[in-house]
């Protein structure tokens, strides 16, 4: 061989690392963390920063990275066939072909993809400068050549400025789920970020107690006897009614009766209600959850009453049941015996579940990691109900997105316990 052979053999090599450094650089560059990045360039990383900044101009980034990256292969590949074609005749052509298609595969696309993704944030922050300078030259180049996509695109009536992109809070939300099922994110954890991610989408009518599930009292009975039913409570905030049950009039305070009481040194008569008891908070249902917890912080009141459009109750809300979205079911010792599961839950030896057909299925969902609907009913009786289009009987099954109901028993006009069913698929899903 020649040494203007030998000067072509270390042109190819050149090449190919070249092209080893561009492959590498576009993995490296988009699967590098942004929140590590970030988080670095405000600790003063000049890198980060670069990194950070060529995020930000992915088109250019790519155009560029996909620009060099085709000139030095392409030049590569022709440089080995005029090498092989001088030592071999025309059948060097086909020996260039296999040769070089190997060598790019294997050291120009796979060697140095699989090293980026191993490191991507090393990586990323070792070729910044490099590719900045790269950019920059072939700015002109990218331009032109992002010009001529466009123009071609419009051709066929597409907008290539209209892509949608993801939000932040279902990328958060995508992260954890995927962290999740690789087992690196216990439910527990995704459950409480994703509760966090969940309040922007809720409005107190989502997660307020229904009234008729509230305890209230009557402020028109006996003194000794509203002291012994605030007592008896497992509630700190009770209701105060006078006449109709949804007429409150007022929110009494354990606390304040026992101060009242211990001021009246045990004299039920000196004690007034209605001097106890404090103004009532009035909140529409359509409330979004996020608003309602910075209310709850500015006027340092934990409790509100929740009404519908026409001013009628519908129930209320606390400070708890905000914070229960966010890290589940809050019990104490002072809460009321519960013989069930926690959020009412029985699972049975066959797979089914007995459950409180009260139960928001926001609750069901989280507890069981179903993933029933909730946009057109809040709790599971809603679900069978509007399955069923009547108020059901018990004894009366409904199928409904994937699970069969069973109606065990009902109060009234209510639809109070349901037996849940998965459907096989759902089985083999869980």
């Amino acid at each position: 061989m020649t040494i203007a052979l030998w000067l072509t053999c270390a042109g190819i090599v050149l090449l190919l690392a070249m092209s080893f450094f561009f492959s590498g650089s576009e993995t490296a560059l988009t699967a590098a963390s942004r929140a590590r990045m970030h988080q670095l360039a405000r600790a003063g990383d000049k890198r980060a920063e670069l990194v950070e900044s060529l995020s930000t101009e992915k088109e250019r980034l790519i155009g560029a990275i996909l620009l060099g990256n085709n000139v030095v292969n392409i030049l590569a590949s022709t440089l080995a066939a005029s090498v092989l074609i001088a030592l071999f005749g025309q059948s060097g052509i086909a020996y260039a072909t296999l040769g070089m298609t190997a060598a790019v595969v294997i050291f120009s696309e796979v060697l140095p993809k699989t090293l980026a993704l191993m490191r991507p944030d090393g990586f990323a922050l070792a070729v910044a400068p490099a590719v900045r300078v790269v950019v920059f030259l072939f700015a002109p180049v990218t331009l032109a050549v992002q010009g001529i996509v466009n123009a071609i695109l419009r051709l066929f009536g597409l907008d290539a400025s209209n892509v949608s992109a993801i939000s932040g809070r279902d990328e958060i939300r995508g992260t954890l789920n995927l962290l999740h099922s690789e087992g690196e994110v216990v439910k527990g954890d995704r459950d409480m970020l994703g509760g966090i991610l969940d309040l922007s989408d809720l409005a107190v009518s989502d997660v307020m107690v229904h009234r008729t599930q509230m305890t209230a009292l009557d402020a028109d009975q006996p003194i000794e006897a509203l002291v012994d039913a605030v007592l008896a409570s497992a509630y700190t905030r009770i209701p105060l009614y006078r006449g109709e049950s949804d007429d409150i009039v007022g929110m009494v305070h354990a606390k304040d009766v026992l101060r009242a009481v211990a001021a009246a040194k045990g004299d039920m008569s000196q004690i007034s209600i209605e001097q106890i008891a404090s103004k009532p908070w009035f909140i529409p249902q359509s409330t979004p959850v996020q608003t309602q917890l910075a209310a709850f912080l500015k006027r340092h009141t934990h409790m509100a009453l929740v009404l519908d459009e026409y001013g009628v109750l519908e129930g209320l809300v606390t400070l708890e049941d905000i914070i229960e979205e966010i890290v589940g079911d809050i019990s104490d010792e002072h809460d009321e015996p519960d013989d069930e599961a926690l959020y009412g839950i029985e699972k049975q030896p066959d797979g089914s579940y007995i459950v409180d057909a009260s139960i928001p299925i926001r609750d069901i969902n989280r507890a069981l990691d179903w993933d029933l609907p909730d946009t057109h009913a809040n709790t599971v009786a809603g679900i069978v109900i509007i399955a069923a289009r009547i108020i059901p009987d018990p004894g009366h099954e409904v199928s409904a997105h994937g699970f069969d109901f069973v109606v065990l028993a009902r109060d009234r006009q209510r639809v109070s316990k349901v037996r849940i069913v998965p459907q096989p698929d759902q089985n083999a899903q869980g």
